[in-house]
């Protein structure tokens, strides 16, 4: 969920990361067994789950390991939504029509959308984490920079093998801890999974159904809309006030069609009462979308405008809809994370406040570059495209 992007394949090549953590894990392991079962952890199953435990390098490898480059939107369309991906998830509508149609009518979310979710988070399956998920989060639960965290995923995960929905050598998962077909963390398990075959036991990793019941469970709880999709793309007039393509800006349909906002081929948007925003993934000389509710749900599954846009533009072209009407640029490239960091220290030091140079362009480094744009009359989409990255930088540098 929070996690569930995050699951990365083992490598081959041996790593070493270092660790602040000055309790030793024999210590940390004898104090959390104490705290595991005060929470009500049987010994048994604590004692079979840690019989061999020690800390996994290549766990905390992944989690200080910092991407060198930002992907760019079409970078992450193109990995995310392939043909194959489309042709195949195609197939698994119709293959399990009856399953996800008794599941729409228990949850109401939409086949399309579930298999969206399944193909993303693990490619239907077939990639669900090599890791031990108790391994992996004790791992980080005894490493002191998200220990609390951890701490709880690790307990719940506990509680999920003491209670017997899967055991514990086929409880494997991402590197952070995230299980199953659609990778929920522990947290997420022990508040939504459902058993939906009936068999006693949530099993996300072997059975469909429990993944599609538990899948549509979590989407209905978070408040779905089985009447909306979840937006669409969309052409922008040439005056548009990009200061309004803001998830925080919210508008009807009606409002956006009288500020000239159209479908994606010129034509009037849907003539339905539903509040909407715009958002520009790739800025405004990228593709624009007006997104709705269920949008707004996908990225509580997962806090990434790209992923929520994959999402729904997966589930689109499962139905059969076309692809983006706007085109990918000649010159699409990331930006190197040494070129991040040294954005978000210029933006600082000119006064717009980017947070901690760290080379991840998230939501405060996009506001400080909107607020730069603003105060020098440039289109405010808060997009760090290359031109304008070298120019603050520029300025910076005196």
């Amino acid at each position: 969920m929070s996690f569930a992007n995050i699951s990365v394949s083992a490598q081959d090549t041996e790593t070493k990361t270092e660790t602040t953590n000055s309790v030793a894990p024999a210590e940390w392991l004898n104090t959390f067994k104490q705290t595991a079962l005060k929470e009500g952890i049987s010994e048994i199953t604590f004692d079979k789950a840690f019989a061999s435990w020690e800390p996994v390098e290549k766990v905390l490898y992944y989690d200080r390991r910092q991407p060198e480059f930002s992907r760019t939107f079409w970078g992450y369309i193109e990995r995310s939504i392939s043909k194959e991906r489309i042709e195949r998830g195609r197939r698994l509508l119709k293959e399990h029509k009856p399953l996800l149609n008794e599941v729409y009518q228990k949850f109401g979310v939409q086949p399309r959308f579930l298999v969206a979710f399944w193909g993303l988070e693990t490619n239907f399956g077939d990639y669900t984490g090599g890791f031990p998920v108790v391994d992996a989060l004790a791992t980080l639960a005894h490493d002191p920079r998200r220990s609390e965290f951890f701490t709880k995923e690790l307990l719940l995960a506990l509680q999920i093998l003491d209670q017997g929905h899967i055991a514990q050598d086929r409880m494997l998962g991402s590197w952070a801890g995230a299980m199953g077909q659609t990778q929920f963390m522990p947290s997420t398990f022990t508040g939504y999974a459902f058993d939906g075959d009936n068999d006693g036991k949530k099993d996300l990793w072997g059975s469909l159904t429990d993944v599609m019941y538990s899948s549509s469970n979590y989407l209905s709880q978070i408040g779905w809309n089985k009447d909306q999709t979840w937006g669409r793309e969309v052409k922008l007039p040439s005056n548009f006030n990009y200061e309004l393509a803001d998830l925080n800006v919210q508008k009807d349909l009606s409002e956006w069609q009288k500020l000239g906002v159209r479908r994606a081929n010129g034509t009037d948007l849907p003539l339905v009462v539903i509040d909407a925003s715009i958002v520009l993934p790739a800025g405004h000389k990228g593709p624009a979308f007006v997104v709705y509710n269920n949008f707004r749900k996908i990225m509580i599954w997962n806090r990434s405008i790209l992923y929520a846009i994959a999402v729904g533009h997966l589930a689109d072209q499962l139905q059969g809809k076309g692809g983006l009407v706007a085109k990918k640029p000649a010159n699409d490239k990331p930006l190197h994370r040494d070129e991040a960091i040294a954005l978000q220290t210029a933006l600082n030091i000119l006064g717009f406040n980017a947070g901690n140079p760290d080379g991840i362009l998230g939501s405060k480094t996009r506001a400080a570059v909107k607020e730069y744009q603003i105060r020098n009359d440039l289109p405010a989409d808060g997009y760090p495209e290359a031109s304008l990255v070298e120019r603050i930088i520029s300025e910076a540098n005196g």
